[in-house]
């Protein structure tokens, strides 16, 4: 079951066109990557699903129907924007927020407590946000977006401003998270968290959506049929076999005294093929199929319309 259906968007300023046509589906309890450069769409559309701006065309739909201002109890949202009140203290500005969700006031206290503890930063509650770092403000945000137990949760940059060990904290809370039935939408430019944490992948720019699907099969379909062989090899191996493989690297690791083969199968080949091929001229270590990872994707799609 999809939490959450983008259907036919469009969102235009003036004359210029923010999204044309987007249309996308994210499943229940998945964490789902929405990609793409800076101006492609993503945060208009991240406004749109949240009902803060509407859209031109389309609809969005939440659990099959058309979203109303009452499921926004049931989103969390991060923006990659500051949105704290300088002026209050994190104590009070949770507790403001968490009422605004609904929750009745002694509920709402026991909630922001449990979570600042969880959080490591219960000494804080009576410090003014201005009195707080980047990346100290950045965890108070990732609390708010949480804190109500919402369904569905948007984070915008959600790591910004997070030393390693925090970092850390985040993603395995999102995991945790997910694990207890919770979906999210995660919009990045750090490819790393994509490739850690995404399932589910959209890719939009110039107001388009390029791609999207489970990540693992983007990856396979943009896959070069490259391989890397590991092994022990005293003979001089041909760069190419006709039919079968061009030999694209060839190289000995030093901490392993391996020789390390790198090698493009031609069109139609299978890795038995040349498995069959090696046993024969060489001890076989390991092999594994290198496949390009979504920065690699992510450059190549968004080069590819640039230069159109």
């Amino acid at each position: 079951m999809n939490i959450l259906e983008v259907r036919g968007v469009y969102k235009s300023y003036e004359n210029n066109r923010v999204l044309n046509n987007i249309f996308l589906s994210v499943p229940q309890q998945a964490i789902y990557g929405l990609l793409g450069p800076n101006g492609a769409g993503k945060t208009t559309l991240i406004r749109i699903i949240n009902k803060i701006i509407m859209c031109d065309e389309g609809e969005v739909l939440f659990k099959g129907q058309p979203m109303t201002r009452n499921d926004l109890h049931k989103l969390g949202y991060l923006p990659e924007e500051r949105g704290l009140y300088n002026k209050m203290k994190v104590g009070e500005h949770l507790l403001y927020l968490a009422q605004l969700k609904g929750m009745k006031s002694h509920v709402a206290r026991q909630v922001v407590k449990k979570h600042l503890k969880e959080f490591e930063c219960i000494d804080w509650y009576n410090k003014k946000i201005e009195q707080l770092s980047k990346g100290m403000q950045q965890k108070i945000q990732f609390i708010i977006a949480i804190m109500h137990a919402p369904e569905f949760i948007i984070l915008d940059e959600p790591f910004s401003g997070f030393d390693p060990v925090n970092t850390e904290m985040i993603k395995n809370k999102i995991l945790d998270l997910k694990k207890n039935g919770v979906t999210f939408m995660l919009s990045t430019h750090r490819m790393e968290s994509v490739e850690e944490l995404c399932n589910y992948v959209t890719l939009i720019n110039k107001s388009k959506k390029m791609i999207d699907g489970e990540k693992n099969k983007i990856k396979e379909q943009f896959s070069k049929n490259i391989y890397e062989v590991k092994g022990h090899c005293t003979r001089t191996l041909p760069e190419t076999v006709n039919g079968l493989y061009s030999l694209i690297e060839n190289e000995v690791e030093e901490d392993t005294d391996l020789k390390r083969l790198v090698f493009k199968l031609d069109h139609g080949k299978k890795t038995n093929e040349l498995l069959q091929f090696l046993v024969n001229e060489m001890e076989v270590v390991s092999m594994r199929e290198i496949v390009p990872d979504m920065n690699d994707i992510f450059i190549s799609l968004v080069n590819n319309v640039d230069n159109e």
